[in-house]
């Protein structure tokens, strides 16, 4: 019988994170953990530049100092565990990092912050910081998919801990014993997030992934130190805590064979991913009418049949940006009188816009519990738009564009990176960060990159 049956799915996992090294990663896993770094980046530097953000960066650096790690987007510098702290919650504010849909969640944003600060205080080279990348992705994405989180819970800042954890501790060499304790003690330090945070828009959200990273940090010097965690962390807060099951056998499935990063999404759609089954509907009606023939005015109502994740988003009066972000009908009221469902179509002048609010009170929407079985492979949505001449407009969409049955292609995330990265970089040095993240496996001192990253 081979050893990986004798032992504990637990003791699996960490032989697994402890042997695997840069050549077990298949050319599909390094090159999309290319992209989600890329991709985490921009988001990022983006994010950074909200009025919240720029206030919380004066804030911790009045009260904390400079210190030697990079806030990207942002010429001020911090400790490394207030680093990635900022840099996580600058990379959740615009609603537009990468996500997995089988862990019903967003690792990447959840490691990549951890990572870049441990791995620009050590010099890593690059392909020991996409090993990293790729590993705590891993484990985060896994703990997601083995659990069923209670449904009062927001997913963020829970499991993404222990996969910045664990991001960490790969780039500290960490032995098979020492990733044992450092699973079992970082899955005691997530946060217990309420899901109406995000629906109401409070905020505080916003920072659930960016104290996961800073936790993640945490966990290693702590592991360091000699603390301890439970004998089995993710058995006893997964299964009876934050989470109404936990299937243990899920950490350890097709482990080294089937990777999760390789089947993430990204985002183009700047609003809760929920959202994106009905927009991608809309767009799919709007493809076959003439440029601007949609007049939001004639329009009766709008009925949408979706899953329940995404029936949950029916607020139809958002009162800011983060609330309207994960109002579906806002998302499609917006969406038809701009154009698009881009940053600016959640702007303060897009919220006040009186043409979009009485569009939102005319969208309708419900759950079917046909679309809702087939989660999470599937993100179904039935969109019906009834106009005053008695005209209906029908369209029907099953999966998300960007997910992993229909991804976007590199020159659509080439193009995105550009957008969000322009803007804060320069259009000459985004392309140089971007081409320097390409080739991440010939790098030779990770401070090569983060160099590149502060405001222009």
């Amino acid at each position: 019988m081979p050893d990986d049956l004798k032992v504990s799915h637990q003791e699996t996992l960490a032989r697994f994170l402890a042997r695997t090294d840069f050549s077990a990663l298949p050319v599909e896993v390094i090159n999309r953990s290319r992209w989600v770094v890329a991709d985490s980046l921009a988001v990022i530097a983006a994010g950074m530049q909200e009025p919240q953000m720029q206030h919380l960066v004066g804030h911790l650096a009045t009260e904390e100092g400079n210190g030697p790690a990079t806030l990207i987007g942002s010429p001020t510098r911090l400790g490394c565990s207030m680093a990635a702290f900022v840099n996580g919650t600058a990379g959740t504010f615009l609603e537009l990092d990468e996500g997995n849909q089988f862990a019903r969640g967003h690792p990447g944003i959840h490691v990549v912050p951890a990572a870049l600060a441990r791995g620009e205080a050590l010099g890593c080279n690059g392909t020991d910081f996409l090993l990293a990348i790729a590993l705590g992705y891993e484990v985060g994405s896994r703990i997601g998919i083995a659990s069923k989180i209670r449904l009062s819970m927001h997913p963020h800042g829970t499991w993404g801990t222990v996969g910045a954890a664990v991001a960490v501790g790969k780039l500290g060499g960490y032995d098979a014993g020492r990733f044992r304790e450092l699973v079992n003690l970082s899955s005691c330090l997530g946060l217990t997030t309420s899901r109406r945070t995000m629906l109401e828009g409070g905020t505080v959200r916003n920072s659930y992934s960016g104290i996961s990273n800073e936790l993640g940090l945490r966990a290693d010097q702590m592991i360091r130190a000699g603390f301890t965690g439970e004998a089995d962390g993710l058995r006893t807060v997964y299964g009876s805590v934050v989470s109404e099951a936990f299937e243990e056998s899920l950490m350890t499935e097709a482990l080294g064979k089937r990777w999760e990063i390789a089947r993430n999404y990204f985002k183009m759609h700047a609003c809760c991913r929920y959202n994106h089954g009905s927009l991608d509907a809309l767009g799919d009606i709007l493809a076959g009418r003439p440029a601007g023939s949609l007049d939001p005015t004639q329009i009766v109502r709008v009925d949408i049949d979706t899953y329940s994740l995404a029936a949950q988003l029916s607020n139809q009066a958002p009162g800011n940006m983060l609330a309207a972000k994960f109002s579906l009908p806002f998302s499609v009221a917006t969406a038809i009188v701009n154009g698009h469902a881009g940053l600016e179509s959640y702007r303060a002048a897009a919220l006040a816009n009186e043409t979009t609010q009485a569009l939102a009170r005319r969208v309708f929407v419900r759950e079917d519990p046909a679309l809702t079985r087939m989660m999470p492979a599937r993100r179904p949505a039935r969109m019906t738009i009834t106009l005053s001449s008695g005209e209906s407009l029908k369209a029907e969409v099953f999966s998300n564009k960007g997910d992993t049955e229909d991804p976007y292609c590199e020159t659509e995330l080439e193009q995105k990176f550009q957008r969000l990265g322009a803007s804060v970089w320069g259009k000459s040095r985004a392309a140089q960060i971007l081409d320097t993240v390409m080739t991440l496996d010939r790098l030779t001192d990770l401070r090569k990159l983060t160099a590149l990253l502060p405001a222009h």
